[in-house]
C-alpha cells in the first residue's frame, strides 16, 4: 500500500492531528488517576495532538438572548469561563478557569456577566499538580489558570469585560443517577456535614443531596457508586465527618379501594372547662394522583362553621401517616356530614382531635393498600447486550415500554419500581461491559404486589416497635 517506503514520524504526528481536529478520530490513552500511571502520556499526548488556540472556532456565547461568537484573539476584550471549584484549607474557594479572549491581569474587575455583578480579580495563580505559582503576568486566550476569593461567582460562570458582556455557553453536566443515604455518628458530626455538603456541591455540579423529612434521611446523589464513594471519603478527610452510609428508603404511600363511614369523639368533661367535639365523616377513593378532596355537608349548625377547618385539620394530620404502614396517605376524598358540639365545652382542639381520630377509623374499613413510585428507565445499549438486559428489567418487576434505535445503539424503555433500582448503575455495567448507559425520572404510583407489601408493613411495625 505504502510503496515499500516508510511514514516519516512527523507526517504520522501532522496527519493524526489534522484527523483529531477534524472529528475523524477519537483517540483513547489508559490509565490510573490514583496510582498517577498515564499521566505524563497523557500530558505529553495534549500538547502535541491536542487543539491549540489557534486551532479553536470561536466559542458560542449569548447577551441579552443574542448569540455571539467569542473568538480566541489575546487582544480582543476579556472573556474568562469557570469550569471548576476546589475548597482549599488556607485559601477557601480556588476557581479553575479558561481564558478564551482577552487577558486576564491581576488588579482587574470583571464582570460576571450570570449574575451582572462585578468581581475584583485579586492573585491569578498557575497549577502543576498540588503545586501553586502565583502568575503576575496574567493569563492570555487559550491558558488555564485559578483565581482565588471571588464573591459569588461558581462553576460554570462567565467573567468578562464590562463594556463587552457575553455568557458563555454553560457545560452539560449530567444529572445523578443514584442515591445514598448517610448518617452522622454523632452531633459534632452532624454540624460538620451540612458545611461540608454545601462545600462538595459547589466544587461538583453532578452531585446533590438534601434532608428528606418524610424519610428522615439525608440523601446524596451521584453518577455512581463510585462517585459516591468518592463523596464520602472527601467528607472524612477534608471536613473531619465521621458517618455511615445506609440504603435510602422508599417513600412508599397508602390509599383505599371502597368508600367507608366513620365517626371521631373527643369528650372530656372532668370539671371546669372540658373538651367535646364529634364528627362523622364517609371517605371514598379519588382516581390516582388526586391527592385529597373535603367536603362539608355540614347543615343546620351541627358544627358551627369556625370549627369546620379544625376539624379538616386534623385529618390531614392524620393522613401524614396511615394506619397500615405509617406513610401518607392519598387519594382519598373526605365529606363531613354530621357532628355534636357543646356550646361550653367545644374548642378548635377537640373538632381536631375528632377529625383525626374519625378518618383513622374509616381507613381501617376502607380496605388500605400500598402504593410504591414506579420510575421511568431509559438504557441505551449495544444490540448484543438487549436480552440480558430486558432480562434484568423484568427480574426487576419492570414493564417494557417499548425500544427503539439510536445509531448503533438501542434503547430500551420500560417503567420500574425505584425499590428495585438501587445499586442499579454497577449491574448495567456489568451486564454491558461498560458499555451501557441509563436516565431515570418519576412517573406515577402503582399498587406494591401483596406479598412485597406485606414484608414492608411488617419492617415498618417491626422499626416502629424498635423506637
Amino acid at each position: 500500500y505504502l510503496s515499500g517506503e516508510e511514514i516519516p514520524p512527523e507526517a504520522l504526528a501532522r496527519a493524526l492531528k489534522n484527523a483529531i481536529l477534524s472529528g475523524n478520530l477519537y483517540p483513547v490513552l489508559f490509565g490510573d488517576a490514583l496510582e498517577g500511571i498515564g499521566v505524563k502520556e497523557l500530558l505529553n499526548f495534549i500538547a502535541n495532538f491536542a487543539p491549540s488556540p489557534a486551532d479553536m472556532p470561536p466559542q458560542k456565547g449569548t447577551w441579552n438572548e443574542e448569540e455571539v461568537e467569542v473568538a480566541p484573539d489575546p487582544n480582543g476584550p476579556t472573556a474568562v469561563f469557570v469550569f471548576k471549584t476546589l475548597t482549599e484549607a488556607h485559601l477557601g474557594e480556588l476557581y479553575f478557569v479558561r481564558v478564551y479572549s482577552g487577558t486576564l491581569n491581576p488588579g482587574t474587575e470583571l464582570l460576571n456577566a450570570n449574575l451582572g455583578r462585578t468581581e475584583k480579580i485579586n492573585q491569578v495563580f498557575l497549577l502543576r499538580g498540588k503545586e501553586r505559582e502565583e502568575h503576575k503576568g496574567g493569563l492570555s486566550a487559550g491558558m488555564f489558570g485559578a483565581l482565588v476569593k471571588l464573591k459569588e461567582t461558581r462553576t460554570g460562570h462567565t467573567l468578562c469585560s464590562k463594556d463587552r458582556p457575553v455568557i458563555l455557553a454553560p457545560i452539560e453536566f449530567p444529572h445523578p443517577l443514584i442515591s445514598e443515604a448517610i448518617v452522622p455518628k454523632s452531633r459534632e458530626d452532624e454540624e460538620k456535614l451540612s458545611e461540608g455538603l454545601s462545600r462538595l456541591r459547589n466544587e461538583d455540579p453532578t452531585f446533590d443531596y438534601k434532608y428528606d423529612p418524610e424519610l428522615k434521611q439525608t440523601l446524596i446523589w451521584g453518577l455512581g457508586e463510585l462517585h459516591l464513594d468518592v463523596i464520602v471519603s472527601k467528607l472524612k478527610e477534608k471536613f473531619g465527618v465521621e458517618l455511615e452510609t445506609q440504603r435510602p428508603k422508599i417513600p412508599y404511600r397508602e390509599a383505599i379501594r371502597k368508600p367507608a363511614q366513620a365517626m371521631g369523639k373527643y369528650v372530656k368533661q372532668t370539671g371546669g372547662r372540658g373538651q367535646y367535639g364529634i364528627v362523622y365523616i364517609k371517605i371514598e377513593p379519588l382516581p390516582r394522583g388526586q391527592d385529597f378532596e373535603f367536603v362539608n355537608q355540614i347543615f343546620g349548625g351541627a358544627i358551627p362553621a369556625g370549627f369546620i377547618p379544625s376539624v379538616e385539620k386534623g385529618i390531614r394530620d392524620a393522613m401524614k401517616k396511615g394506619i397500615l404502614a405509617g406513610y401518607p396517605v392519598v387519594d382519598v376524598k373526605v365529606t363531613l356530614y354530621d357532628g355534636k358540639h357543646h356550646p361550653v365545652d367545644s374548642s378548635n382542639l377537640a373538632f381536631e382531635i375528632a377529625g383525626s381520630l374519625a378518618f383513622k377509623e374509616a381507613q381501617k374499613n376502607a380496605e388500605p393498600y400500598l402504593l410504591e413510585p414506579i420510575y421511568e428507565v431509559e438504557v441505551v445499549v449495544p444490540e448484543e447486550f438487549m436480552g440480558d438486559v430486558i432480562g434484568d428489567l423484568n427480574a426487576r418487576r419492570g414493564k417494557i415500554l417499548g425500544m427503539d434505535s439510536r445509531g448503533k445503539y438501542q434503547v430500551i424503555r420500560a417503567h420500574v419500581p425505584l425499590a428495585e433500582l438501587y445499586k442499579y448503575a454497577s449491574t448495567l455495567r456489568s451486564i454491558t461491559k461498560g458499555r451501557g448507559t441509563f436516565t431515570m425520572k418519576f412517573s406515577h404510583y402503582d399498587e406494591v404486589p401483596r406479598e412485597i407489601a406485606a414484608k414492608i408493613i411488617e419492617e415498618a411495625k417491626k422499626e416502629e416497635a424498635e423506637g
